[in-house]
């Protein structure tokens, strides 16, 4: 007989190349409640850092919460519905972008990967000003994750 497959943990390694190679995730940050609040954003992965940013804008529900309580998490789906990655740690939320090209400006640029840059950023960053972007930076401390390595 035949041992079923069992998850396997994922290397540090795995991890931040499954984190590297997703571009979308869910957020995880804490309502006052203590219940958690959960929304799907676009983000980019810097490994060496160990950062995730997201870019939203300063009224949104998940910045209230992360500046009331920093304690968050991203969910990501691997290449298949057997494997995942989360990553734990404390965000800081910068200050809005209040000027063109501002450094808080210059990093929601620098978020966005060199093949899809828009062709005018200066009237990229001043849409940035306007809708009052600000960065979410997950300072992580903790990833874990696995893989089920069966053919589906």
């Amino acid at each position: 007989m035949t041992k079923p497959a069992a998850p396997r943990p994922l290397s540090d390694e795995e991890l931040s190349d499954l984190l590297g190679r997703q571009q979308f995730g869910t957020l995880a940050s804490i309502k006052q409640s203590g219940h958690p609040h959960l929304t799907t954003m676009l983000y980019s992965w810097d490994p060496e850092d160990r950062t995730v940013r997201f870019s939203t804008t300063a009224d949104r529900v998940k910045v209230g919460h992360l500046r009331r309580n920093p304690s968050a998490a991203l969910h990501v789906q691997g290449g298949n519905v057997w494997s995942f990655a989360v990553a734990e740690g404390d965000a800081e939320v910068s200050e809005r972008t209040t000027v063109a090209g501002d450094a808080v400006g210059r990093e929601l640029l620098g978020m966005i990967p060199a093949a899809a840059r828009p062709e005018d950023e200066a009237a990229f960053l001043e849409q940035l000003v306007a809708e009052n972007r600000v960065v979410i930076r997950l300072k992580v401390n903790r990833l874990y994750g696995t893989a089920l390595d069966i053919d589906a």
